[in-house]
Parts: structure tokens; C-alpha cells; sequence
């Protein structure tokens, strides 16, 4: 019996570099292409906003749309379900007499429970999921999981030293897609609860999708030179082109890391090898460990008390934190940064430590909520680097004064 494949796009919204659509391509007879919308991601929380707001929902957007774009050159096609992989995943099952389903690898407990779900829900399927997140494989570092190590030197050092990125994958020049199966719509906003001015007035930093993506690399690299200052202009905060911006396309896979490596390693090659270029590789190395370390901890990352157990004593004012959220403390170092969040789901770096900082150790807040908000606004939200960062922010590192900050780097 031949195959017939259903390739599950999730946070690999790209088609360059992406294993399970290659397998799915060259192992069965034909396949079908879709992308589904948790509709549960978009409610409120106990926290009163939602765990996805609308500034993440419209890049989203954006970025599927791009990937039927490109699937559609391609011959191919992207079906869009509008409720849950749950409902979507099997319908198309059946209509399509699927015998295997392929996509990327999982890591976080709430992808890696929907995943197993939906498998369960299918136990006759053929599941293949491949790693592709990560700048080394996870199958390539020398450390297994349930041992990473718990500071990023001991981690990184070994690393680099015994790993090495694997070679991209180029996508096909044809996709053996099912004939007749259509392209959906993309779903309203207003299935999700958005109103109109919300989802109007929400204006991601970037365009997404793998397009841009790979557009702004080629920008930040060959055509503009920036990154040869990248080590020296990091710590801004106003503008493009003080950092690369590629963030937000790794958040969803519309670019691959090792996508990245290969042209930083090109730069160095042609035009600059200096300490931004290290710097800008050593940061994906960085996310590596982040999603490693979160891997091997778990839940933990995602309690009150970290995963050292730290007891505070948190007073978690209410009008407070509803204040820092809509940038309205009265410290414009702050406000600045939570406003910039709210309209285009980017903040910098820079921003990010002392809007952390100042929430857990100024207000006493509890950083889960501060977290928790960050992963309904950030474009670029990242699991383990979100929750990680802040436990670093809470338990392990020192006070930052938003006043300093603010005259140190001119909020600039």
C-alpha cells in the first residue's frame, strides 16, 4: 500500500530547512498540507488577558498566509483548521485516507500534550516527527537531556566544542500534493474574540512569514553590513537596525537557525569575521541551552517558586500590575518599553531585563504574572527562553535600576 502523508505544520512555518516536509515528500505518493489554530490559546486566563493576544495573533496570520503562498508555488496547498488540531487532524484523516502524519518535533508540555492527544486519537497512524528547532541537534550535543547542565558555560564550552550545526535542507522543487484538495480561507479574527479596533490596532514590529524572514537576513547581513556593529549596537532600543530582528521568524519557524549560521558563517567568510559575528551565533547557541535546560526541568520553570524552590514574599498588588501592563507606572524607561510591547510585540533585550526587574523587585509582583503577559504580547515568545529569562531575572541576577538603565543607554 502506498503512503499518503499529511504534513502538520506547527512552528515550522517555512518550507527551506525542514526535515518532515522533505520526508513527507520522498516517502509517500501524495500528500496533504495544514496548519491548525488552537481556539483555546486565544481566551482569557485567571490573570484577566489572554494567553495569545491580538498582536501575536496577526503575525501569526501573516506567517501562514506566507507559507500557503509558497506551498501554493510549489503545486501544493494549506488547509487551515480554525478550532484545534484535534478537530481538523482527523477530519482530514478520513477524508483523505491518510496513513501517516509527519512534523516537527515537540519539546513543551502543552504542544508535547496536544501532540500525544491527537495521537491518541489516531492509533492506527504512523506518526514521524523530526527535530528542528535547535542550532545543534539534540541528538548532536554531548550531553543527554537529563543531564544538561544547570549553568550555560558548563553547557556551552562542550558544545561547541564536540557539536557541529548540520547542513540546511533545500525544500523541494515540487510537491506530490493531493490532487483536489482546496486552500481554506484564513479564519476571522473575530472567531477568536478579537474586536476590530484591537486587531487593527495591533501592528507586529516585522512582517511575518518565511519570506520576510529570509529577506531581513539577507538585509542585515550582505546587504546592509549591520551586523559587523551587531556586538556594539545590542543594547539599544529604538529602531530596526540596532539588532537582527530574527527573533520573531525563529518563534515560528519561518527561519531555521542553522539557516542562520550558515549565512553568519558566509559573512565572516567574505566580508567581516569579528565579535559580532561570534556574538550573533554564540546568542543562538544561547537559545539552544535555554530550550535544553527547559526541557530537562519541565513544569518547574513555569512555578512560582522556579525550580530552586525559592520562597519570596510577593505582595502582587493588583493596580499595580495592571499599571506596569498598560506602561503607566510614572518611570518612562518602563512605560516606554510595556507600550512598544502592547502595539508590536517586540520589546529589546534591554528592555525586557529592566521591565522584569522593576515588576519583581520594585513591585513585588509575582514574575509568573509578568511571564505569563509576555507570552500573551511577544511576537518572538519562545518558551524557554519567556520563562527561563525571567526566573534568571527573579532569582539569579541583581536588581536593575530603570532610571540608570534609562541615562546609561539614552533609551535609545
Amino acid at each position: 500500500m502506498k503512503r499518503r502523508g499529511l504534513v502538520w505544520f506547527k512552528n515550522d512555518l517555512r518550507l527551506h530547512d525542514n526535515e518532515a516536509l522533505i520526508r513527507a515528500h520522498q516517502e509517500c505518493s501524495n500528500l496533504v498540507f495544514c496548519y491548525c489554530i488552537e481556539q483555546s490559546d486565544y481566551e482569557k486566563s485567571a490573570l484577566g488577558f489572554r494567553k495569545k493576544d491580538a498582536v501575536r495573533f496577526k503575525f501569526m496570520h501573516q506567517s501562514v498566509l506566507d507559507l500557503r503562498k509558497n506551498l501554493e508555488s510549489l503545486d501544493g496547498h494549506l488547509v487551515i483548521g480554525e478550532t484545534s488540531a484535534m478537530d481538523t487532524i482527523p477530519e482530514l484523516v478520513e477524508a483523505y485516507e491518510i496513513t501517516d502524519i509527519y512534523g516537527e518535533e515537540e519539546y513543551a508540555p502543552y504542544e508535547l500534550d496536544l501532540v500525544k492527544a491527537v495521537m491518541d486519537r489516531l492509533p492506527a497512524l504512523e506518526f514521524h516527527f523530526f527535530w528542528g528547532k535547535t542550532l545543534y541537534h539534540k541528538d548532536d550535543i554531548p550531553f543527554k537531556i537529563a543531564k544538561i547542565p544547570l549553568t550555560s558555560k558548563a553547557y556551552r564550552i562542550p558544545a561547541g566544542r564536540e557539536a557541529e550545526p548540520r547542513q540546511t535542507i533545500d525544500p523541494p522543487s515540487k510537491l506530490n500534493a493531493i490532487k483536489g484538495v482546496k486552500t481554506k480561507r484564513f479564519p476571522s479574527y473575530k472567531l477568536y474574540g478579537f474586536q476590530e479596533k484591537e486587531y487593527q490596532d495591533a501592528k507586529p514590529l516585522v512582517e511575518g512569514g518565511e519570506t520576510a524572514a529570509l529577506k531581513r537576513l539577507q538585509y542585515y547581513t550582505f546587504k546592509s553590513e549591520l551586523l559587523t556593529g551587531y556586538r556594539w549596537s545590542r543594547n539599544k532600543s529604538d529602531g530596526l537596525d540596532y539588532s537582527s530582528k530574527l527573533s520573531p521568524y525563529l518563534a515560528l519557524g519561518c527561519i531555521s537557525a542553522r539557516e542562520i549560521y550558515e549565512r553568519v558563517k558566509a559573512y565572516e567568510s567574505k566580508i567581516k569575521k569579528n565579535q559580532s559575528t561570534w556574538w550573533l551565533v554564540f546568542e543562538l547557541v544561547w537559545r539552544d541551552y535555554f530550550t535544553f535546560k527547559g526541557m530537562r526541568l519541565g513544569t518547574a520553570i513555569f512555578k512560582t517558586k522556579g525550580y530552586k524552590h525559592k520562597e519570596i514574599a510577593w505582595e502582587n498588588d493588583a493596580t499595580k500590575f495592571e499599571r506596569w501592563r498598560s506602561g503607566q507606572t510614572g518611570i518612562p524607561f518602563v512605560d516606554a518599553h510595556m507600550r512598544q510591547l502592547n502595539q508590536m510585540g517586540y520589546m529589546s533585550n534591554r528592555g525586557r531585563v529592566n521591565c522584569a526587574s522593576y515588576l519583581t523587585h520594585d513591585l513585588k509582583i509575582d514574575w509568573t504574572w509578568g511571564a505569563a503577559y509576555f507570552e500573551s504580547k511577544l511576537i518572538d515568545y519562545d518558551v524557554s527562553s519567556n520563562w527561563m529569562n525571567w526566573h534568571m531575572q527573579t532569582f539569579e541576577i541583581w536588581y536593575t535600576n530603570p532610571v540608570h538603565q534609562s541615562n546609561k543607554y539614552k533609551a535609545q
